[in-house]
């Protein structure tokens, strides 16, 4: 059994690990609401976007722009993988990663190039098989998420436009509820055509200047550029959710192993003060016996 001495050790590393928990625990229920918050108020504008998308492929007919056209099977597969910057959020990160390996072995007869945001996305993608394109942080304090969204929107265009790749996919965590984060995945370019029905604006009542087709090429990079965003929210807003259920359990259980290791101590205290007492005892009676 551990003497009292290590188990007051124990009890005291404990301590200092919980405060650090309920601290970490504070700091991510304080940032979730902003997170949160912030990644509902991208939603709207995501699918009325999409929706007005739809409208102009529908509206333009047959319209010949690459992002529309079939992915081409002869060219290589991008892969965006995206998880948050830092670690101690459960199998947030490691859930994501597990879904892009999936992926990247249902694709395993073309050839991949890994494209990562978030630091651990980062060090995800330099093990993984395939060639690396690019990497970038979730959160950085030198430009903000939009700028952000905006640099990596641009680089998969470019690359994309330049024959690099025939299909890029995005494979990131999907906010569900704060109790659940699920790792989704969908193709960003070429941009599969869905039916424009349903969006509750009739398509004869809207009018396209000079063109459908003019509108839809500037249109279609702030449709990347902001899919991109939208899915940087729900990456952090999801980050902390999952942080902050984390940090609960890990302060609970801390609590629990202090409450069980202060038992134990209390028990082995008692025990050598018991054993102390029948020494003494044990002495004396020696001592009486030796007097007699």
């Amino acid at each position: 059994m551990p003497s009292v001495r290590d188990l007051r050790d124990r009890i005291k590393s404990l301590k200092n690990t919980q405060q650090i928990t309920k601290a970490m625990k504070q700091v991510a229920a304080a940032r979730i609401r902003r997170a949160e918050a912030a990644m509902r108020a991208a939603r709207p504008y995501a699918e009325r976007m999409r929706a007005m998308l739809d409208d102009l492929v529908e509206k333009g007919g047959k319209i010949d722009h690459p992002w529309l056209q079939p992915a081409a099977s002869d060219k290589p597969v991008a892969i965006v993988l995206m998880t948050a910057d830092k670690g101690l959020a459960g199998a947030y990160n490691a859930n994501t990663v597990r879904e892009a390996e999936k992926y990247a072995r249902s694709r395993s007869g073309q050839s991949l190039i890994w494209y990562a945001v978030g630091n651990k996305a980062a060090q995800a993608v330099r093990r993984a098989k395939g060639e690396f394109g690019g990497n970038w942080h979730l959160v950085t304090p030198e430009r903000s998420m939009v700028e952000q969204a905006r640099l990596i929107a641009e680089r998969l265009a470019h690359d994309f436009a330049t024959g690099r790749m025939g299909e890029v996919t995005i494979v990131r965590p999907r906010f569900i509820s704060m109790m659940t984060q699920r790792p989704e995945v969908a193709r960003l370019i070429p941009i599969e055509r869905e039916a424009a029905a349903g969006h509750g604006t009739p398509l004869s009542a809207v009018e396209f200047e000079p063109d459908a087709s003019s509108v839809l090429s500037a249109l279609l990079p702030k449709y990347l550029e902001f899919t991109i965003f939208a899915a940087m929210q729900e990456a952090l807003a999801g980050f902390f959710a999952a942080q902050l259920l984390a940090m609960t359990n890990a302060t609970d259980n801390a609590g629990k192993l202090i409450d069980e290791l202060t038992v134990v101590m209390n028990s082995a205290r008692q025990a050598a003060i018991t054993k102390e007492i029948l020494e003494i005892a044990g002495g004396a009676e020696a001592l009486r016996a030796a007097a007699h």
